[in-house]
């Protein structure tokens, strides 16, 4: 079978899957190439259409052979066969990282136009390529899927190899392929038109299939006392902006209410961004409860090439600082108290800018954080802190304990059932998120004095 085109292959590939209709299903393309099919097999299923982001790590002196792949929200696929047969140390695989996560954080910007991915918890992940040939991207693709809570992953492609079902494993709940030729060598092979997809080609077919934006799912539990919703009450602030750090120019998002108590800044774990999913989701959380936001990008896409930076606490930190006082300066900010929030490593960075004298900040909290990279900095921190931390994630959790009997401020730390690092499991991200907007709330509130 020979496709015309990768609209004549979406719209073949879409009579396979037609089961999938009335189903919660969300269809994603793989850019650039898988997005042409995705969009008419999500036109046929009437299902909305996103991109889900992953990069080919390629052998640095051969770099059309993948050794592995990356995603959003640090999902890592590394082939050890290739890594030893090609002979790439430890430290040429960390620099083909580096520099293909950052490439993976400006598609998101550029595909996605500052909206959040859509949402895919609970329903089911239609991922779609033009083909597949090694599986590592793919397979990257799935587990991304899982760990943004999809509840079923079908993955579908025109063309594939034979046995291509067992290179992607059981990350995927169903294997849907067209055409799986002996005579198998390139994807291209089996196209009469394979031109390249240019980067607007895949922004025009995301516009026009109208990205859904999702309002946060909130449950009354969840919402809590003093919670407000985001639908009737929307950011009087809701944009991109340019973040200065000192003489830094750092991406930026920034959200305020009209009637904010606070705004809370996000400092990033290792090797994630203003765009991390999690990360969106907690601070969409806050702005529902009347909290500010600004989540920026720590370092610059050429620090990020150096990967000693992501895990250098003191530049971290630092720039968080700078970034702190950059913001205090804002008339958007004016006379709010500040808050931090850290993921992974970055709750090491928020602590320890929390830490500076005179830093002022309000509230700290802290999630799957890595708080003990603060050192001998948590002794010097005032702001009340809240450590949450997953019952399973146990190395993790010991770290924090032994941080939470360094510190002489008021903290907390709040073990959330059944959840790992990530938060990944249903409804431990809401549980997690939910208390974070509870102690920011009571923390950076105004403070009424009363008069005798």
């Amino acid at each position: 079978m020979r496709f015309k085109d990768r609209t004549d292959a979406g719209r073949r590939l879409s009579s396979r899957l037609h089961d999938l209709q009335g189903e919660a299903a969300v269809v994603l393309g793989l850019p650039r190439g898988g997005v042409p099919v995705a969009a008419e097999v999500a036109r046929a299923l009437g299902a909305p259409l996103d991109v889900i982001l992953v990069r080919k790590l390629g052998v640095p002196f051969q770099p059309e052979l993948g050794m592995g792949a990356i995603g959003e929200d640090g999902v890592r696929v590394v082939n050890d066969e290739v890594v030893r047969a090609a002979g790439v140390e430890g430290a040429e695989l960390a620099a083909v990282e580096a520099r293909e996560r950052a490439e993976l954080e400006r598609r998101a910007g550029r595909f996605r136009r500052g909206r959040p991915r859509l949402d895919l918890t609970g329903r089911t992940a239609v991922i779609v390529d033009d083909g597949l040939a090694t599986g590592s991207t793919a397979r990257a693709a799935c587990m991304v899927a899982r760990a943004h809570g999809a509840a079923r992953v079908v993955l579908a492609v025109p063309v594939a190899p034979p046995g291509w079902e067992a290179r992607i494993g059981p990350v995927a709940d169903e294997f849907v392929s067209l055409e799986t030729p002996g005579q198998f060598f390139a994807i291209g092979q089996f196209y009469e038109d394979f031109t390249q997809v240019d980067e607007d080609e895949v922004v025009a077919l995301l516009e026009a299939a109208g990205i859904e934006r999702p309002p946060v799912a909130m449950t009354a539990d969840s919402r809590g006392a003093g919670g407000r919703d985001g639908a009737d009450d929307p950011p009087a602030i809701d944009e991109d902006i340019v973040v200065m750090a000192g003489p830094v120019r750092l991406g930026g998002h920034l959200s305020v209410p009209e009637t904010a108590t606070g705004i809370v800044l996000f400092a990033h774990g290792s090797g994630s961004s203003r765009h991390s999913p999690r990360n969106r989701y907690v601070a969409a959380v806050l702005n529902d409860a009347g909290l500010g936001t600004l989540l920026f990008d720590l370092l610059t896409v050429d620090e990020e090439l150096d990967r000693a930076n992501v895990f250098d606490i003191e530049l971290l930190g630092r720039r968080l600082a700078d970034a702190t006082a950059w913001l205090r300066a804002q008339p958007e900010a004016s006379g709010l108290p500040i808050g931090y929030f850290g993921a992974s490593t970055g709750a090491g960075a928020a602590l320890w800018a929390a830490a500076e004298q005179g830093a002022e900040v309000a509230a700290v909290v802290s999630r799957g954080g890595r708080p003990d990279l603060a050192g001998p900095r948590l002794a010097d921190v005032t702001a009340p802190t809240l450590l949450i931390v997953g019952g399973h994630d146990d190395l993790v959790l010991e770290l924090n304990r032994s941080a939470q009997a360094q510190m002489h401020c008021e903290t907390q730390l709040l073990v959330v059932p059944g959840a790992t690092h990530l938060f990944e499991e249903a409804g431990t991200l809401d549980k997690a998120a939910a208390a974070a907007r509870d102690w920011f709330s009571t923390h950076l509130a105004p403070t009424t004095h009363l008069v005798g």
